[in-house]
């Protein structure tokens, strides 16, 4: 088993204005899937793009907008989200806080 504080996680911040905690990986024994924590900055998202995988989002702070191929949905906390492999799509920052979500995705 595994305890961790994700600010513990150093993150990936590849991407201007997001910072990508990898909590949960197959180095630590998770046989399917990887767990992370995003933190898009006010103003910042992350890339348009789609992949084979799917994503389960749960949104624990701040606003935002998901994009997709057919359209735009406003996302707050609490709000579960699905986003279904090979859909383009994006988190942006809409509001003035930290947007702060996790996301399951298998591993790749």
């Amino acid at each position: 088993m595994k305890v961790c504080n994700y600010r513990d996680v150093a993150p990936d911040t590849e991407i201007a204005g997001v910072a990508l905690h990898l909590v949960i990986s197959a180095q630590d024994g998770a046989p399917h899937f990887a767990m992370r924590v995003l933190e898009v900055q006010p103003g910042a998202s992350t890339p348009f793009h789609s992949h084979w995988w799917e994503h389960e989002v749960f949104i624990l702070a701040g606003r935002g907008k998901l994009r997709g191929g057919e359209g735009e949905w406003e996302v707050a906390p609490n709000d579960a989200v699905y986003v279904p492999g090979d859909e383009e799509h994006c988190f942006t920052n809409t509001g003035s806080e930290v947007l702060r979500f996790i996301c399951c995705i298998p591993h790749h």
